[in-house]
């Protein structure tokens, strides 16, 4: 173990030694790969992560999240270790968003939980099937925009055809953020970068496929009244302008809840996970209140 991690916080090495589920999913011909913490058979969340990203960005998030829920945490098709397509698009991202929630554990409609790409994806999928969703919550998500991942890659300033590093180290240091962002707590840090590669012909590279940088586009990404809840956490350095905040605003409709996490850089499970996990607990536990009164005679 590095000394980064030695010296990791009591509250990091304990959301990683919390027990975890794996499991892989079939959808439209492609297996998708998740984990899982939490009760299985309890209501639940899906965890979407942004683009060249996987679901180990997840882990030292999700446990402080099962508390009495079951939370997934799953690899888009084109990330991590789920398969590749020949083709790649945010409609059928959602679909395999919601595809793995039954499987993987979760009772009854899922809350939605996405961080930049992956709050695009998971706003088409309360475009479509909203009412199949307890929610959705998105993290400095550029709703309408094109992602830095996206803008970068169509410049080919990054993430051009993957390289092959002669090692695991050298790999390693070559690990970097797009955006740039100096802000993370390092054990973080660590091991997010450590779980992003895998061992290839000719040394090591990062597990994802450059080509879902072509991704189709949606028309529901311009819709306004989401069928379901939606809350919205904007990172107080992140990428979110106040023109396309206000744009948002607007197409969420006045009953969403927006949050700025202060000194949050884009990438804010890296940064302030903790603040993090505070706000979609407060956003989730106004949610239950609001479905308990619902349930309740009048």
């Amino acid at each position: 173990m590095s000394n980064v991690q030695t010296n990791a916080p009591h509250w990091f090495t304990t959301a990683l030694a919390s027990p975890v589920d794996t499991g892989r999913v079939d959808v439209a011909g492609a297996q998708v790969h998740y984990r899982a913490w939490g009760p299985s058979g309890s209501p639940g969340i899906v965890l979407v992560h942004g683009g060249a990203a996987h679901s180990r960005w997840w882990d030292h998030v999700a446990p402080m999240l099962a508390t009495g829920r079951r939370v997934v945490a799953l690899d888009l098709t084109g990330h991590g270790d789920s398969d590749r397509r020949a083709e790649y698009g945010l409609e059928q991202w959602a679909e395999e968003a919601l595809a793995v929630a039954k499987p993987a554990g979760i009772s009854g409609a899922p809350v939605f939980v996405g961080h930049s790409m992956g709050g695009m994806v998971s706003y088409v999928a309360a475009q479509l099937f909203g009412e199949d969703l307890a929610g959705v919550q998105l993290i400095d998500s550029p709703v309408l925009a094109r992602t830095p991942e996206e803008e970068e890659a169509r410049k080919q300033r990054a993430f051009g055809p993957k390289k092959v590093y002669p090692s695991r180290a050298e790999a390693l240091e070559r690990f970097r953020f797009v955006p740039p962002q100096d802000t993370a707590v390092p054990a973080v840090l660590r091991h997010v970068a450590e779980n992003s590669m895998e061992e290839v012909d000719g040394g090591w590279s990062w597990k994802f496929d450059s080509t879902f940088f072509a991704r189709h586009g949606s028309n529901h990404l311009g819709g306004s009244d989401p069928r379901c809840r939606i809350a919205y956490f904007r990172a107080e350095n992140g990428i979110v302008t106040d023109a396309m905040m206000d744009d948002m605003r607007r197409r969420f409709g006045p009953t969403a809840v927006v949050v700025e996490i202060p000194d949050a850089g884009h990438h804010v499970m890296i940064d302030q996970p903790l603040a993090l996990v505070v706000g979609i607990r407060t956003v989730l536990a106004s949610w239950d209140v609001e479905d308990s009164v619902a349930g309740m005679p009048g």
